[in-house]
């Protein structure tokens, strides 16, 4: 199967999960799975995290789910006790990325800064979220910043949508990028799965013609 940053490399694509019910996790990504992405970063910013990753990880052992917006290392434990796999954040804080690498998950800090990433190369991490990628600067930001240090790769987040997946996923410094555009708000209070896994598979589509321009 892989590690956990190469499987998030092979989906090339993290849906950042918002649940408001735990109930609703196990089908939300039961449908992310059958449209071909059996990943899901599901986030803190709704009381229900915890029970949404539990339920997730116990309904589909197979997917990988890890979780997003953690701020404290406290929430990294939690997370990590229910079965998430990964810890999003924000930003860099140094006792996130740390508890996270204790715990044997893989890190995904939030970075837009040169400073930002001299901090992630103190901590050797080899991929950090870029957060938020389009009011950052996008692609060119990356480009721009990215050149001092050399291996490292990037998930872009935020802004992300199936107009500049494509172009962002060309660059071989980007691992995989974050969005949700495939799990609208009003298809998960509609509990309308099939929705959501006909735009996966929209999604996964566009990954894969980005990444055969790029081979």
């Amino acid at each position: 199967m892989g590690t956990v940053l190469e499987q998030i490399e092979q989906a090339g694509l993290v849906p950042v999960v918002v649940i408001d019910d735990p109930a609703d996790a196990p089908a939300l990504v039961g449908a992310l799975v059958e449209g071909g992405l059996p990943i899901a970063e599901i986030t803190f910013r709704t009381p229900a995290a915890v029970d949404a990753i539990r339920a997730a990880a116990q309904a589909h052992p197979n997917a990988l789910i890890g979780a997003g917006s953690a701020l404290t290392p406290e929430q990294v434990d939690a997370a990590i006790d229910a079965g998430a796999r990964f810890v999003v954040s924000p930003g860099l804080e140094e006792h996130v990325v740390r508890r996270t690498q204790e715990r044997g998950a893989a890190a995904l800090p939030g970075c837009a800064t040169p400073s930002d990433l001299m901090r992630a190369w103190q901590l050797e991490l080899p991929v950090v979220k870029f957060f938020p990628a389009e009011a950052s600067g996008g692609l060119a930001m990356i480009k721009a910043i990215a050149a001092p240090f050399p291996g490292l790769r990037f998930v872009p987040t935020g802004g992300i949508d199936s107009d500049n997946l494509e172009s962002y996923l060309r660059d071989p410094r980007v691992m995989a990028v974050g969005g949700s555009w495939m799990i609208q708000p009003a298809l998960v209070r509609a509990r309308d799965w099939a929705g959501i896994v006909a735009s996966t598979r929209q999604a996964v589509a566009a990954v894969r013609r980005a990444r055969g321009a790029h081979e």
